[in-house]
Parts: structure tokens; sequence; C-alpha cells
């Protein structure tokens, strides 16, 4: 029983070290584009049928609160600008 644990342990580090990630990470599934929605959804504090004049305001008063002048950081920014963005693409015409 030992050996398989120190078998499966050197395994998993060299995984780690050949791949650069652990095997469990390949276990995870990839987050869906739904998920991504969701996501920036609830980021912007907006409805799942907001309108493009709903999400640009959310976005102007998210931007207004983590803006780096502010005590933000550029990363909550780029992370805003992303979830507008998503949003507004995948908005019909």
């Amino acid at each position: 029983m030992i050996r398989l644990i120190l078998i499966a342990a050197v395994v998993s580090i060299a995984c780690r070290a050949i791949f650069g990630r652990w095997p469990r990470d390949y276990l995870n599934a990839a987050p869906t584009r739904e998920q991504a929605r969701f996501k920036a959804r609830k980021l912007l504090a907006v409805r799942a049928d907001a309108s493009r004049h709903e999400i640009i305001e959310a976005h102007r008063r998210l931007i207004a609160m983590v803006h780096p002048d502010r005590g933000g950081t550029n990363s909550q920014v780029h992370e805003a600008n992303a979830a507008r963005d998503l949003l507004l693409d995948d908005l019909p015409n």
C-alpha cells in the first residue's frame, strides 16, 4: 500500500515538473462561455436580459469604484472592461 502511495506521489510530482500542472487540474472542466457570462453579469450587477444602456451604466458605476485613482487596481479595471465587452458582444443587434 505504501508503495502505491509513493508511486502516485512521484507521478504527481513528475507531472507537475513536466507539464506545469498537477494531475488534479486536468479533472476540472474548462470554464464555458455561459459561466463567463454569468460571472460578468454578477460583476456588473445586471440582469440576464439587461439592455446595452444598462450594461454601459453598470460598467461606469463599477469603474468609478475600482479606478486606480480611487484606490482600485488596474486588474480590476481590466476585469470590468472584459465583462462589459463580453456582455455587449452577446447582445443581439
